[in-house]
């Protein structure tokens, strides 16, 4: 039973480390039918976690449950995080696959995740937007970030819900070094540069939301990297690696990348319960 009297369970997942307190926690309800937008919304706005996630009966005859992605200020079609989260705790409640994979239903449709040796991992969604980002953008953006239009080696969209736009720089050197300007800050920005060879992780990543978000710095981002790794992944990029975020933070997320034989990008992370109980809504 996931109910218990007036309350309902609840966990907070670490997710992309093998270490708690390292990784993006996100807040899981457990068993959400029932609830508002509004007590949804409300209760992400309280844990003030970059995301907050509400379980829920399937719609869709093919997935094994159905899940709704809150930040502070908004609801998103799709977060990667929260989605290997959600489904730890939803494995770890008990739940099981119908099929060969587990199968999310969310805002954009069904996304598969597998389980390799312990660690999740989701099949990256289609993009909603690709392609080379208008100059203006980019000018208002680099304003912000702190740099010069030629520190920025490339630029795309990798849009697969919450709106990212991804920006190349020269090295992790650069990206750790940012200090951006979050008021000036239009966009969902994600900034990537390479380790150097030989090190643990192939890249670095940081990922910036303006300030009116509610979170500025996310600290470990699935969505992101999945939408980098359809930009990059075999071409400037390995075809499989592992990028490293939330140094800034004090965190060591590590994500990890594959392209299969068929061309699927998965992306996949480390994840671990740090707090179970009862909420009350």
């Amino acid at each position: 039973m996931s109910r218990s009297g007036e309350g309902r369970t609840f966990r907070q997942v670490d997710v992309f480390t093998d270490e708690p307190m390292l990784g993006n926690p996100v807040a899981v309800v457990h068993d959400a039918e029932g609830l508002s937008d509004e007590q949804m919304q409300a209760f992400a706005r309280w844990t003030n976690l970059s995301e907050t996630t509400f379980l829920l009966a399937p719609t869709d005859p093919g997935a094994d449950y159905r899940l709704r992605i809150f930040t502070p200020s908004e609801e998103l079609p799709f977060a990667g995080h929260p989605t290997l989260g959600s489904a730890h705790a939803w494995r770890e409640s008990g739940g099981v696959a119908a099929g060969e994979h587990i199968v999310q239903e969310c805002g954009v449709g069904l996304v598969r995740l597998r389980s390799e040796g312990g660690r999740l991992a989701f099949a990256a969604p289609d993009l909603i937007r690709s392609g080379p980002v208008e100059e203006e953008r980019i000018a208002s953006t680099v304003e912000a970030l702190g740099i010069t239009r030629a520190a920025v080696l490339d630029a795309a969209w990798c849009d697969n819900g919450p709106g990212w736009i991804g920006m190349r720089l020269a090295s992790a050197d650069e990206v750790l070094a940012l200090r951006p300007d979050f008021t000036a800050l239009r966009e969902r920005i994600g900034v990537v540069g390479p380790h150097p060879p030989g090190a643990r992780a192939a890249v670095e990543v940081r990922a910036f939301l303006p300030h009116d978000t509610g979170i500025t710095e996310d600290p470990v981002t699935g969505s992101l990297n999945a939408g980098l790794a359809q930009w990059l992944a075999g071409d400037v990029l390995p075809a499989s690696y592992v990028a490293a975020q939330g140094t800034v933070l004090a965190r060591r997320g590590r994500v990890h990348v594959e392209t299969a034989d068929d061309g699927t990008i998965w992306v996949g992370g480390d994840t671990l319960t740090t707090i179970h109980g009862t909420v009350l809504l």
